[in-house]
C-alpha cells in the first residue's frame, strides 16, 4: 500500500502533467487567435502579446478543460471535447484584460506582473488601457465561434458576460474592492469581495467547461457549488502569499494588499485560519463532485493545487 507521501507525490506529477497540457493547449489557442505582431497597428498587438504570453498558469483555461474532461467522461466518453481550448483562451483573454486594468495606476498602481513590467509600464497608459479593451472584444469574438452546439454556445456567452460584469460579478468586485480599502474589513464584506473579484471568473470557468462538454442542470448546480468553494480559497491562498513571500517568488509586487490597506481574508481571521478556511472549502468542494467518481480526479487535483501553491 502507498504510503500518504508516495500518494502526494502521484499527486503532484499527475497536477504537473495536467497543467503541462493546459499551458500548451491554451498557448497554441492563443497563439492562433491573437493578431500577430505585423499585424497593423503593431502596437496594440505588442501590448496584448506582452500580457498574454507573460507567463501565466493558464488555470482556468486547465479548470475549463477538466471541467469538460469530468462531464465528458461521466458520459462515458474519452478526452476532451473538440475545440474545448479556444474557450479556455477566451477566458484567459478576459482574465488578462482584469489584470491589465487593475494594474493601472488609477487601481493597483503596480508595475510588475508575472515577473515583467506590467502593461502600462511597457507601453505606455492608453495602449495598455486599449489592448485590455481588445482582449475583452477578442475574447466575445472568439466564444461566437465556439464549436459546441449553437444553444450550449449562447447559454456559455451569458455565463461568461454575467461573470465578468457589475452584479457579483468580476468588475463589480474590482469596484467593491476599490472602495473597501481604508475601511476596517469584516468577513462579509471580504467574502463579497472575493467571490466577485477573483470568485467568479474562476466559477465560470467550472461551469462553462462543464456546460461546453454537454452537462445537464444537476451537472452545473454542481459544478457552480464546487467553483464557488475552489474560486473562494483559490482568494484566500493569494491573500495569504502576499503577506508571506516575496516579489521575486510571487511574479508581483509583494505585500501591495497590506500597503493599500485592502479588504482581506488574514486582515480578518489571521494567516493560519485563513489557511484553514481555505484547506475547509477545498475538502467541501470535493463532496460536490462524488457522483462522478474517478472522472473527477483531474479536476480535484487542480483545485488542491490551487490551495497548496506557493506562487
Amino acid at each position: 500500500m502507498a504510503t500518504a507521501s508516495e500518494e502526494r507525490a502521484a499527486t503532484q506529477a499527475d497536477v504537473k502533467a495536467i497543467l503541462r497540457e493546459g499551458v500548451e493547449r491554451t498557448d497554441a489557442a492563443l497563439e492562433r487567435l491573437l493578431p500577430p505582431l505585423t499585424q497593423v497597428p503593431a502596437s496594440i498587438h505588442g501590448a496584448m502579446r506582452h500580457s498574454v504570453f507573460a507567463g501565466g498558469k493558464r488555470l482556468r483555461p486547465v479548470l475549463v478543460m477538466q471541467a469538460a474532461r469530468m462531464t465528458s467522461a461521466a458520459r462515458g466518453k474519452v478526452g476532451l471535447p473538440e475545440g474545448v481550448e479556444e474557450l479556455g483562451a477566451a477566458i484567459e483573454m478576459l482574465h488578462t484584460y482584469s489584470l491589465i486594468h487593475d494594474d493601472l495606476p488609477a487601481l493597483d498602481n503596480d508595475d510588475l506582473r508575472r515577473g515583467k513590467p506590467t502593461c502600462h509600464v511597457a507601453f505606455g497608459e492608453a495602449i495598455a488601457i486599449l489592448a485590455g479593451d481588445a482582449l475583452q472584444t477578442l475574447a466575445y469574438q472568439t466564444l461566437a465561434k465556439l464549436k459546441c452546439e449553437p444553444e450550449r454556445a449562447v447559454k456559455i456567452v451569458g455565463l461568461i458576460a454575467e461573470a465578468t460584469g457589475t452584479v457579483e460579478g468580476m468588475i463589480g468586485g474590482q469596484v467593491l474592492d476599490l472602495e473597501g480599502e481604508h475601511t476596517k474589513p469584516t468577513a462579509e464584506s471580504v467574502a463579497a469581495i472575493h467571490r466577485a473579484k477573483t470568485g467568479a471568473l474562476i466559477r465560470v470557468s467550472i461551469v462553462t467547461g462543464g456546460v461546453y462538454a454537454g452537462a445537464d442542470a444537476e451537472d452545473a448546480r454542481r459544478l457552480t457549488e464546487f467553483g464557488t468553494k475552489a474560486g473562494l480559497a483559490f482568494q484566500i491562498v493569494d491573500d495569504v502569499l502576499d503577506m508571506t513571500q516575496d516579489s521575486a517568488h510571487l511574479g508581483k509586487t509583494a505585500g501591495k494588499d497590506v500597503a493599500s490597506d485592502k479588504a482581506t481574508w488574514p486582515a480578518v481571521f489571521g494567516i493560519e485560519q485563513s489557511r484553514r478556511d481555505a484547506a475547509r472549502l477545498i475538502a467541501e468542494a470535493f463532496t460536490t463532485l462524488d457522483p462522478y467518481g474517478t472522472a473527477a480526479e483531474g479536476l480535484k487535483a487542480v483545485a488542491r493545487y490551487l490551495v497548496e501553491r506557493t506562487n
